[in-house]
C-alpha cells in the first residue's frame, strides 16, 4: 500500500560530535536511514555504537552537528525552540527505561498532562485518559500513583502518556530494559498491537532480541554508521540469539 511505503523519518549524512576535554568523539559519522510509516523499527548495535545518538536526533531531542533529520518532511534541525516543542509535543510520543512518570501524580494524571500542555480541556483530556489506560490494561488503576503500580504497569502508564496526543511516531528508548523477561514480552507485544492497530510508527532503540520478533524492520549501527538493514523476512530467529539466514 502507498501508506506503507511513505518515509515518515528520513536521516540524511547525519554526524554528531561531542566534546569530552580535550578530545572530540564522533557519535554518528555520516548517518543515512528512512524510516517507512507504519512500521515497527528497532535501532540495534553495542554500547557505544551511536544507537542512542541517532535514537536522540529523531526525536528531537538533541541536533545533529551535521546532515538534516525530517519527521513528516520537516527538517527538525530547523525548527526554533517552540517550534520543537509542538512538535515534540502533537507529533511524538515517548518511552523511557526508566518510565519518566511523575511520581506524585495518579496514572490518569500523567496520562492527561501531555494533552493539556496541547490546549485540551479537562473533561476531555480526562474521558480521553480513561480511555487510553482501559486501552492499555489498566483501565481499573487510573486513580493509583506509580509507588503503587508494578514496573510492567507503570511502563503501560508511560505508553497512554505517550498515546495522548494521537502521535504518528512513538520512540523507545529501551522500553523493556526495567522489566522481567515475561513482563517485557507483554510491553513487547502491547506495542506492536498499538503500532499495528493505530498505523504508529514505532521505533526503538534496544538490546533486546526479543524486539526482533516483533520488529518489521531492523536498523544496525556499529561504530557510529549504519552496518545494516534488514526486513523482518531476512531476520531467522532463534531462541537465546539470532542467526542470520544464509
Amino acid at each position: 500500500m502507498e501508506e506503507e511505503t511513505k518515509k515518515i523519518v528520513r536521516v540524511v549524512d547525519v554526524t554528531k560530535s561531542f566534546r569530552m576535554g580535550k578530545v572530540t568523539v564522533e557519535a554518528l559519522k555520516g548517518v543515512d536511514v528512512e524510516i517507512p510509516t507504519g512500521y515497527y523499527i528497532s535501532i540495534m548495535g553495542p554500547s557505544g555504537s551511536g544507537k542512542s545518538t541517532l535514537f536522540n536526533m529523531i526525536g528531537g531531542l538533541d541536533k545533529p552537528t551535521t546532515g538534516k533529520v525530517f519527521i513528516e518532511d520537516v527538517d527538525i534541525a530547523q525548527l526554533d525552540a517552540y517550534e520543537l516543542a509542538w512538535l515534540r509535543c502533537r507529533k511524538i510520543g515517548y518511552i523511557f527505561q526508566t518510565f519518566n512518570i511523575i511520581q506524585v501524580m495518579t496514572a490518569l494524571e500523567n496520562v492527561t498532562l501531555p494533552m493539556v500542555f496541547a490546549g485540551m480541556n479537562n473533561d476531555e483530556a480526562v474521558e480521553k485518559g480513561i480511555q487510553l489506560l482501559d486501552l492499555v490494561g489498566l483501565g481499573d488503576r487510573f486513580q493509583h500513583k506509580p509507588f503503587e503500580l508494578s514496573g510492567g504497569q507503570q511502563q503501560r502508564v508511560a505508553i497512554a502518556r505517550a498515546l495522548a496526543n494521537d502521535p504518528s511516531i512513538i520512540l523507545a528508548d529501551e522500553p523493556t530494559g526495567n522489566l522481567d523477561l515475561s513482563t517485557g514480552e507483554e510491553i513487547i507485544s502491547l506495542l506492536k498491537r498499538l503500532s499495528r492497530e493505530r498505523m504508529v510508527t514505532v521505533i526503538s532503540a534496544t538490546h533486546d532480541f526479543k524486539m526482533l520478533n516483533v520488529s518489521d524492520q531492523v536498523i544496525w549501527i556499529r561504530d557510529g554508521r549504519i552496518d545494516k538493514v534488514e526486513d523482518r523476512d531476512e531476520l531467522s530467529i532463534s531462541v537465546g540469539g539470532i542467526d542470520e539466514k544464509a
